[in-house]
């Protein structure tokens, strides 16, 4: 078995724990590693990198950016799962199960761009009913989410894991009040819009897990469909995916009632998408872990299917 030298750039970040955390029981990983005063040095990083079949680049952007132009071996693949990289045409965009072509890129290229947390659920909804012609371009879309605290970073986790901490971090808190979220440009441009949605997104007082939910006044959209026809579509288009899987319409045999809890899928690289509500107003909501499907499991499973070995290695039961 060929035995695949791999370096995690920003392996103290929490993508960077998760994704090596992944390779615990991969016998086919060997994990290069950095000394700790040297992990910033770039002629060090630059022999880690260019020593290694596969980097991840689990980094702020502009180091990201940095680090990726350190490579100068044609055979070392970068898998970045910062933003700087993700509406970059040169870099396959990290989320297979869009379509083929989605995934036949990530099959043949060395440089490898995984999508945001808020984007892979955004995206998971918006690029089918885009291409399936359902939804017009100029759509003024909506995207309502909820994130565990996880996905703010190590400073917002000490926050909240704080024992005296403040009293607002027991509510739901939305932000991004500007309208300017990082994952906005990548959620118009692999979707296929016209225009940036807007984008409420909340950090609640759980650790992980994530929903995303869009909505549709039918009375907008490009033809006349009913919700069945809606979840049909979707049925259609993610059939035979092994991570995203269509729900029953109105989450029949998902939800034991109607309510959908944001933290169910955490701890798994697996997404569920449910469509419910009525002929006049559809919606259409993804389920996943931030830190799995929406972060270091869509990461591996891109390694995975770069190297062309099963792409649910080390992440059916993670």
């Amino acid at each position: 078995m060929k035995k695949y030298k791999v370096f995690i750039d920003g392996k103290e970040g929490t993508t960077g724990l998760k994704i090596f955390e992944r390779f615990a029981n991969r016998d086919d990983i060997e994990i290069l590693t950095i000394d700790e005063d040297k992990r910033k040095d770039p002629v060090e990083k630059a022999k880690m990198i260019n020593s290694s079949d596969y980097t991840f680049l689990c980094l702020p952007d502009a180091a990201a950016i940095e680090s990726a132009a350190l490579c100068t071996n044609p055979d070392t693949v970068i898998i970045d799962a910062s933003t700087a990289h993700r509406v970059n045409p040169d870099w396959a965009y990290g989320f297979p199960e869009l379509d083929s072509d989605f995934r036949k890129k990530i099959e043949t290229s060395k440089r490898i761009a995984t999508p945001g947390c808020y984007a892979s659920g955004t995206i998971a909804i918006l690029y089918p009913l885009v291409k399936s012609g359902i939804m017009p371009k100029d759509y003024p879309v909506n995207v309502h989410a909820v994130s565990g605290y996880s996905g703010a970073g190590k400073k917002a986790i000490a926050q909240y894991e704080a024992p005296d901490r403040d009293s607002g971090l027991d509510s739901p808190r939305l932000y991004a009040l500007t309208q300017a979220h990082k994952h906005l440009p990548e959620m118009k441009i692999i979707s296929g819009l016209d225009f940036e949605p807007i984008f409420n997104p909340y950090v609640c007082d759980y650790f992980q897990g994530m929903t995303v939910t869009v909505g549709l006044h039918t009375r907008l959209l490009s033809k006349k469909v009913t919700a069945r026809d809606v979840w049909e579509m979707f049925s259609k288009h993610y059939e035979g995916t092994y991570f995203v899987k269509v729900a029953g319409f109105m989450g029949e045999g998902t939800l034991p009632e109607q309510f959908i809890p944001a933290n169910t899928l955490a701890g798994t690289n697996n997404m569920e998408i449910f469509v419910y509500g009525n002929d006049d107003r559809i919606m259409i909501t993804t389920r996943f872990d931030n830190l799995g499907k929406g972060a270091s499991g869509a990461a591996v499973q891109c390694m995975n299917i770069s190297m062309g070995i099963d792409e649910t290695t080390g992440l059916c039961n993670s």
